[in-house]
């Protein structure tokens, strides 16, 4: 098992249990991606968000259109410009989801041992009896005995929500299934899961690629989550495509592993995207429930070793209708961190849950919580040996900050960086203290205009463990001297102080570029 004795092995103090924890500038090193919908779109609440410690917001297509979700874009704008608190935009694609059709809405009762038909007729109403499917090939798909699965979108996990069904016949087109739980499906939107089978669909669709093109481009998207990918091919077919964007070229995408498929060709998947998202409502369905831990702690460490993003989802699916996660929830979450995770997905939780903002300031606290024991000395030393020797000049560079830093016991880890590479090779060492990264902006032109990048570079670290981004001035670009590269340095310093993070005679390890060399300082402040 990878993450085993990831916990600290000095005794924990039980009386220090119950010391109430500290607010600190920077929440928790742990990110916190938030789907912003019908219950977080208006400014004021995603200003709270963003305050409480949001640092993505996810904008999901398999709902709303591109008019509705430009209006929540905008107030997110607007929020972040009242806040002050930099957050990046990632787009999540429907890819080939199966979902029922309820035109009409009223809600469905399905009762156990009774049967129902999923038919590719979609003109037919929902009932009890019949739901109408947005797929023609089920029938050819699944054989007698298959599980199919239907729950309300972004569904919490209660079973009277949500209806397993058995396939019994198939009869031409349509799926003739047995119900195994009594529930009621409420709402517009239900989609269907179907265990461990291969669904002939595009990974990614010509309405996604229609959504990437009128709805990304223009609002130039961070992240780019692609939905159920199944093999490296489809990273690379999305790469492709966006590549084709202008802007998008630099957007990152993030492979949604949510099947048994996708599991299967993990090690391909990761060596092509840029990070990974852990789709366990959808993996836990696939999955038998006993595999479910293992699969996340093998996924996490392999993210971990090569340094890429790891985003974990459904953690707290009862705080969409409560004030309080269940004890298992906070546990869960507490094990994400430990595990490796670099940031905690929310989606019904902040979507349409009653709570949203709440919910981001509990995860953020337990996050907080368990990075206090993660067993970094065990973490450091793992990594160091997966990587070998020799080193690369950069991972050299990067892990002997991180050792300096944890030696001198400094209170911020500062990095130069133009691309965030060196940034979030520090990160991937996971140091104890926050990595303040120090954005240099690089001039280019098209020949028609210049203009400088390090906007994009910057809000892609907000998905990184541990990694704080800072926009240096464009006066001060990459190609610096040593002496602007010093009032560089004040301003992260000062900022650093007036975030809190920094004190008097605290000591900051600094890494940079000076000319061809790299060189990790140490700082000791003055009063």
């Amino acid at each position: 098992m990878h993450s085993t004795n990831l916990l600290l092995e000095e005794p924990i103090r039980m009386a220090s249990i119950l010391e109430p924890s500290k607010t600190s500038f920077f929440p928790a090193m742990t990110k916190i991606v938030g789907t912003l919908g019908p219950k977080s779109r208006a400014i004021d609440t995603i200003s709270s968000c963003l305050k409480a410690g949001m640092s993505v917001a996810r904008f999901d297509f398999s709902w709303g259109d591109a008019e509705y979700h430009q209006e929540t874009l905008e107030n997110l704008k607007l929020a972040i410009k009242s806040t002050k608190k930099l957050c990046a935009v990632m787009l999540d694609t429907v890819g080939p989801e199966l979902q029922v059709v309820n035109k009409s809405e009223a809600a469905i009762s399905l009762v156990e041992n009774g049967t129902v038909v999923l038919t590719p007729d979609q003109g037919q109403e929902a009932s009890s009896e019949l739901l109408p499917i947005n797929f023609n090939g089920l029938a050819k798909a699944v054989k007698p005995g298959a599980t199919i699965f239907v729950g309300q979108y972004l569904f919490t996990g209660s079973e009277t929500t949500s209806v397993w069904l058995e396939v019994s016949e198939i009869k031409g087109d349509d799926v003739v299934c047995v119900i195994k739980n009594t529930a009621t499906l409420a709402g517009s939107l239900f989609t269907l899961h179907c265990s461990q089978i291969h669904i002939d669909l595009p990974t990614l669709s010509d309405e996604d690629k229609d959504v990437i093109r009128k709805w990304g481009a223009p609002n130039k998207i961070d992240f780019l989550s692609l939905s159920y990918t199944r093999h490296a091919e489809d990273v690379r077919q999305a790469r492709e495509f966006l590549s084709k964007l202008g802007d998008l070229s630099q957007t990152q995408i993030f492979a949604k592993i949510e099947n048994v498929e996708g599991l299967n060709h993990f090690d391909e998947i990761l060596q092509e995207a840029d990070g990974i998202i852990l789709s366990r409502g959808n993996l836990g369905i696939d999955l038998p429930p006993e595999k479910v831990f293992l699969f996340q702690k093998s996924a996490l460490h392999k993210c971990n070793m090569v340094g890429k993003p790891a985003v974990v989802t459904r953690v707290v699916d009862s705080m969409t209708d409560n004030l309080r996660p269940t004890r298992a929830e906070a546990t869960d979450v507490a094990n994400a961190v430990l595990d490796g995770s670099d940031a905690i997905l929310l989606g019904a939780e902040t979507l349409r849950g009653l709570y949203p903002v709440e919910t981001i300031s509990i995860v953020g606290k337990i996050c907080a919580e368990a990075e206090k024991v993660f067993n970094q000395d065990l973490y450091f030393k793992r990594t160091v040996k997966y990587v070998g020797e020799p080193m690369t000049h950069l991972e050299s560079i990067a892990s002997s900050a991180v050792r300096a830093a944890l030696k001198v016991k400094a209170s911020v880890i500062i990095c130069f960086t133009s691309s965030g590479r060196a940034a979030r090779l520090i990160a991937k060492y996971r140091p104890t203290m926050p990595v303040l990264s120090v954005v240099i902006p690089r001039l280019k032109t098209n020949q028609l205009r210049w203009s400088f990048t390090g906007a994009f570079e910057a809000r892609q670290s907000l998905i990184v463990r541990g990694l704080f981004p800072m926009l240096a001035d464009p006066r001060h670009p990459a190609e610096s001297t040593s002496a602007t590269n010093e009032s560089v340095l004040k301003v992260a310093l000062d900022h650093g102080k007036a975030s809190g993070v920094i004190k008097s005679h605290d000591r900051v390890v600094v890494c940079q570029k000076m000319g061809d060399s790299s060189v990790v300082k140490i700082i000791e402040l003055d009063d």
